[in-house]
C-alpha cells in the first residue's frame, strides 16, 4: 500500500502543469482583473468556488462584487501555456508571467481594476 502512495506522490510531483493568463471579466461595465497562473484548473475552481459561496475572489473587485453581484462576472481564459517536459517549475512560472506583461501591453488599462 505505501508504494502504491509513494507511486502516485511522485506522478502528482511529474505531472506537466497547465498555465496561462486569464480574467475575471464585470459583463456590466466591461472591467477586467487580468491575473496570471501556473494553474489554470485551479484558477478556475477557486472562481467558481466564491461564485457558489457568495464570497467576492479578490479585493480588487469587492466593492463591483458587491453592487452588481457574482452573476455578472466571468472567467475567460486568455492564453494557454503546458510546461515541456525539460522546463523546471521556476522556469515555466517565469513564462507565465512574461505572457502576462505581454497580455497587459495589450489591454486598454483604463478597462482593468
Amino acid at each position: 500500500m505505501e508504494q502504491g502512495r509513494k507511486e502516485k506522490i511522485n506522478a502528482y510531483k511529474r505531472r506537466r502543469l497547465n498555465g496561462g493568463v486569464y480574467q475575471i471579466k464585470n459583463l456590466i461595465n466591461g472591467k477586467c482583473l487580468l491575473q496570471s497562473t501556473t494553474d489554470l484548473a485551479g484558477s478556475k475552481n477557486r472562481f467558481d468556488f466564491s461564485c457558489y459561496t457568495g464570497s467576492c475572489i479578490s479585493y480588487k473587485l469587492q466593492k463591483e462584487w458587491t453592487i452588481f453581484g457574482k452573476d455578472s462576472f466571468v472567467f475567460e481564459v486568455l492564453e494557454e501555456l503546458t510546461q515541456k517536459e525539460t522546463q523546471t517549475e521556476k522556469e515555466f512560472s517565469e513564462d507565465i508571467k512574461t505572457l502576462e506583461e505581454i497580455w497587459m501591453e495589450k489591454i486598454d488599462p483604463d478597462i482593468l481594476y
